[in-house]
């Protein structure tokens, strides 16, 4: 019954033009669409609406980009939340069925028109907006660099047949320098270098953990780099996998341990020579 309604009620709107009357080019042009703005901010969120519409204001700063909040499964008063806040005609709301990070980031980049795409968690926070100016010159600098980090970088370390484990220490100061990984966030894409070198987030580790340092591995593995430098950003709250997901997180961290292990412990000495070589290009010291 009610669809007959909405459908008698479509017909009348057809037929007197009223709903015709209410747009035209002009009102469209006027919303001020970017088709390809330089950077799409896509930031992930659990039910963190507020701390969303805490950073909004900062990144609506940086004027030639887009930004994609995904909302995963949140609760009903933060959908409406963010609904209502992303007006502008550059800000979308991805709502995903909490489909955790893997495949949403996935699908997310590929929403994306920005060709720097910066990955985001909903408890990241800043001051401005230099650290955006800062990743887009290293990516000129750097035409190769596939993947750049901006909360730590490290280098990994295939131990046994069990697990990995970092190797050496976390690299959390200085300005910039490559890694065998960074984890996010932020988390850098060359959304180019991505769509035509490695095509996917890799699914088998979904539906989180890991799978940041999977495709920095295989960033290096396919000729391309990964970076690190100090963004500045710092947590605003505790992060969603800490809060909702500690034991779901413990039990993902060993299976993707595994499964990262598996994958390329058999190739760790060319991803070291493949670092190293990097750094040294750049006359950053290997010992």
């Amino acid at each position: 019954m009610k669809l007959l309604l909405e459908k008698i009620k479509l017909a009348l709107l057809k037929r007197t033009g009223i709903a015709q009357k209410k747009k035209c080019h002009e009102t469209w042009i006027s919303k001020g669409y970017r088709k390809m703005p330089r950077v799409a901010f896509v930031l992930q969120s659990h039910n963190k609406s507020l701390q969303i519409l805490h950073v909004l204001p900062q990144l609506r700063q940086y004027q030639d980009a887009e930004i994609i909040v995904i909302d995963d499964g949140s609760e009903h008063e933060h959908t409406k939340r963010l609904l209502a806040a992303l007006t502008g005609a550059n800000e979308f709301l991805l709502r995903a069925n909490d489909l955790f990070e893997n495949v949403t980031y996935d699908k997310a980049i590929r929403l994306a028109n920005g060709r720097y795409v910066a990955l985001m968690q909903d408890d990241d926070d800043f001051d401005g907006i230099d650290w955006v100016d800062c990743a887009l010159s290293l990516f000129s600098q750097h035409p190769d660099m596939a993947i750049l980090g901006g909360k730590n970088g490290l280098d990994l370390d295939f131990v046994d047949e069990r697990q990995w484990a970092h190797g050496g220490q976390s690299q959390t100061e200085g300005e910039f320098c490559f890694v065998t990984a960074v984890n996010r966030a932020p988390m850098w894409v060359d959304r180019d270098l991505f769509k035509r070198h490695l095509h996917h987030i890799n699914f088998r580790f979904a539906p989180f953990q890991f799978d940041d340092y999977e495709l920095c591995v295989r960033c290096w593995l396919a000729g391309l780099k990964v970076g690190w430098y100090n963004a500045g950003v710092r947590s605003l709250t505790a992060g969603g996998m800490r809060l909702y997901n500690n034991e779901f997180t413990r039990e993902q961290t060993e299976r993707n341990g595994q499964l990262l292990y598996n994958m390329y412990a058999d190739r760790k000495e060319e991803l070291h020579n493949r670092v190293m070589k990097a750094r040294l290009e750049q006359g950053i010291s290997t010992v």
